[in-house]
């Protein structure tokens, strides 16, 4: 075990913990490509309901669980004109459609973790993450910062998930198969 697994344990010590939106911010990040990409955004969705939990003590669990209904279009950045409320709405509407997520029949995005490595520079966390009904490894990279709170992100090639990414234009504007998850959340001890 690291060093920095070390440290966080004795800060945290054995027990379990919770987090979620109520005490942080889980967001998505994506980018474009092909040909029209300068027409199009990159965006910041934000998860405004997600939750979790992790066990400390002889190892390590984590567990947390995104409601897709409740992801929003924070930001757009780039594209021709600025996004607007209605465009907003309609994205979001997409992205929990049956053709991305498919909210009606996955209404959660899961992680479970399997494994912990650790250094001086963080932890990776190991473990299974579940979108859109399909289970596929993923490692998140994190800290523990000296506030208390656990930062972290994991890159998702959404097609290994099955997941299309969204094009436009006849193909030629198209979502970057990489997005970035990321956090940033307080640890409450249950």
């Amino acid at each position: 075990m690291g060093e920095v697994i070390e440290e966080a344990a004795m800060e945290l010590s054995a027990g379990t913990y919770r987090f979620g939106a109520d005490q942080g911010v889980m967001r998505i990040r994506t980018s474009r490509t092909g040909l029209g990409r300068r027409a199009g955004h990159d965006l910041l969705i934000e998860a405004e309901r997600w939750s979790g939990s992790a066990r400390i003590g002889d190892g390590y669990e984590v567990e947390a669980e995104i409601d897709v209904t409740s992801l929003a279009v924070r930001e757009g950045t780039g594209g021709i004109k600025p996004l607007t409320d209605h465009d907003r709405k309609e994205i979001a509407t997409t992205i929990r459609g049956a053709k991305l997520l498919d909210a009606a029949r996955h209404p959660a995005i899961t992680f479970r973790s399997s494994g912990v490595r650790g250094d001086a520079d963080g932890f990776d966390l190991d473990g299974e993450l579940t979108i859109a009904g399909t289970p596929r490894p993923v490692t998140v990279h994190g800290v523990l910062g000296a506030d208390g709170h656990v930062r972290g992100s994991a890159t998702v090639t959404q097609t290994k998930w099955g997941i299309k990414p969204y094009t436009a234009f006849l193909g030629a504007l198209k979502l970057a198969d990489d997005v970035t998850i990321d956090f940033d959340t307080a640890l409450l001890p249950t």
